[in-house]
């Protein structure tokens, strides 16, 4: 996301880590122009927050709580290697846990595809920041929220959104694709009035505009 902040996917879910050394100010600002940029990716989500070896005070950590939670963000966790730090956010109620020695590195966008089988039901989200394959299918009212590409080995009948941290090369490929919305990057289209179309298909953006092929005239 910068050089100050960066928010990728994890074991654990999506992880944010903040520069050990950037002014604390510069860092909540840097934050909140990323969150209000990618709203669509991290409205409703949960971060572990990685603070690595920065002391923070208790009403440091409320602060930052406060702007993300202003973008729809809960924290679940604070990951450091100081004490002060730790004991700072079991203050403001988070569970607070020491780094490893040798953290692993955070893998890229590019390296990093997320594979699930099972069905999603109503209420159910599923999010990742990079592409998601789905074996299974998407109910109504479930959602899938991906920083890349979806792939749906099943009936996608929710919600989905790709690329939603700005990628309009993103695309959307279903055994039944009859969503009850599509979204690419920042544009929307609502599935068609139709009858049942009983073939794969997928959805890319063309002109600026959403549309809808069979899967036969894909061409990469």
């Amino acid at each position: 996301m910068s050089d100050l902040i960066t928010i990728k996917g994890s074991r654990d879910g999506l992880r944010l880590r903040l520069d050990a050394n950037a002014a604390w100010p510069e860092l909540l600002s840097r934050l909140d122009h990323h969150l209000g940029e990618r709203r669509g990716f991290f409205h409703g989500a949960s971060l572990v927050i990685d603070l690595g070896e920065r002391e923070v005070s208790p009403a440091q950590l409320d602060e930052m709580l406060a702007l993300i939670r202003q973008h729809g963000v809960q924290a679940t966790a604070i990951d450091s290697s100081e004490r002060a730090t730790r004991a700072a956010a079991r203050a403001v109620g988070l569970a607070a846990r020491p780094l490893p020695r040798y953290p692993e590195p955070m893998p890229t966008v590019e390296a990093e595809a997320l594979m699930v089988m099972r069905t999603l039901r109503s209420g159910q989200v599923l999010r990742h920041t990079g592409h998601i394959t789905l074996i299974g299918d998407v109910n109504p009212g479930a959602e899938v929220i991906a920083g890349g590409s979806v792939v749906v080995w099943g009936r996608l009948r929710g919600l989905v959104h790709a690329g939603a941290l700005g990628d309009q090369s993103a695309i959307i490929c279903a055994l039944e694709l009859t969503p009850t919305q599509l979204r690419i990057a920042d544009l929307i289209a609502r599935a068609p009035d139709r009858d049942k179309v009983s073939r794969p298909e997928f959805a890319r953006v063309v002109a600026g505009e959403i549309v809808v092929d069979g899967w036969e005239s894909f061409k990469r």
